[in-house]
């Protein structure tokens, strides 16, 4: 029951929200690129590269957490 849930409610949330966080590094680089020759600009697309970043690290943090929760539950009740 558990594995199911995971597998067709929260993998397919977690593989949207790593591909948000993907779009939102890339376009934070590319803006940084782009706006060279801008403070600004640097700063505005180094801040998305920095929450693409942080956006990542929670959502592997959490994917990991959830892996270790779902086997032991499963060795658990076996």
């Amino acid at each position: 029951m558990l594995a199911r849930i995971i597998e067709n409610i929260v993998n397919p949330l977690i593989y949207l929200l790593i591909g948000v966080a993907v779009v939102v590094f890339l376009w934070g680089l590319v803006e940084f690129i782009a706006k060279a020759d801008d403070p600004e600009g640097r700063a505005t697309g180094r801040q998305h590269i920095v929450w693409g970043l942080v956006g990542l690290s929670i959502i592997f943090g959490t994917y990991g957490i959830m892996n270790v929760i779902q086997r032991t539950l499963e060795t658990v009740f076996k």
